[in-house]
């Protein structure tokens, strides 16, 4: 058995001989419009979740007065604020954590 290179194994190119790449001669830069703040990104999350939980209340006080009898529109509702609410709370958690482990760092 012979070995003659990585073309014979690969089926490609020898390493050496790639034509036409040459070093980028553009940087990009950020643009002038930039995003939400992190803040502002924590803040709609923390929403989103409180909305969803109003939601749920709402639609298992539906149920229980007879508005609705779609229990399972109710349990989906309530499910998706739990998750939210827990989704929260470990992000809340990794935070503590992340800012413990820095107070602790020597300086």
């Amino acid at each position: 058995m012979s070995i003659n290179g990585p073309t014979s194994v690969f089926g490609a190119l020898p390493l050496g001989s790639v034509s036409g790449a040459s070093k980028p001669t553009e940087t990009l830069k950020p643009s002038g419009a930039e995003g939400p703040s992190f803040g502002q990104r924590v803040n709609d999350a923390l929403d989103n979740v409180a909305n969803a939980q109003s939601n749920a209340a709402q639609s298992a006080k539906d149920y229980e007065t007879g508005k609705t009898d779609d229990i399972a529109s109710v349990m989906i509702e309530q499910q998706v604020a739990s998750l939210g609410f827990q989704m929260t709370l470990q992000v809340r958690n990794k935070a503590l954590n992340a800012y413990r482990d820095i107070m602790n760092m020597p300086v």
